[in-house]
């Protein structure tokens, strides 16, 4: 039985992507040279994952001749919240304070941080 597509991005879903946020739009080999992280990538594996893109509405393609530019149709900052979306759905019962807790207690937080958080949420009480 196949896997049910992932609502989210893979990894190797997610390094393709960020190639072609920071880089741009280009083909399947450009994007392939572009990607520096071990492990190394195959081209029909690139390709693959680039297809996979396409149908979860993060890619779209253009001709130009006989190669395909690939573009992307998310921007990084809607993905991320997309990401961030799905994990507080998932773990913490679609509470985003939860999730600003635990991470509070997880790692601890430097005076700095406290002072910068503070001042990000006294902003956001006057929007």
């Amino acid at each position: 039985m196949p896997r049910k597509p992932s609502e989210t991005l893979t990894e190797a879903e997610l390094r393709i992507m960020q190639v072609v946020w920071h880089k741009g739009p280009g083909t399947v080999q450009q994007i392939l040279d572009a990607l520096t992280d071990s492990p190394s990538l195959a081209y029909n594996t690139v390709l693959t994952t680039i297809r996979i893109l396409e149908r979860k509405g993060y890619l779209e393609h253009s001709k130009d001749g006989r190669a395909h530019i690939f573009s992307p149709l998310v921007e990084r900052e809607e993905a991320s919240r997309s990401e961030i979306r799905h994990l507080v759905g998932r773990f913490f019962q679609n509470s985003h304070e939860d999730l600003v807790l635990n991470i509070l207690e997880d790692r601890g937080v430097a005076p700095e941080e406290l002072k910068r958080l503070r001042k990000m949420l006294e902003r956001s009480d006057v929007e």
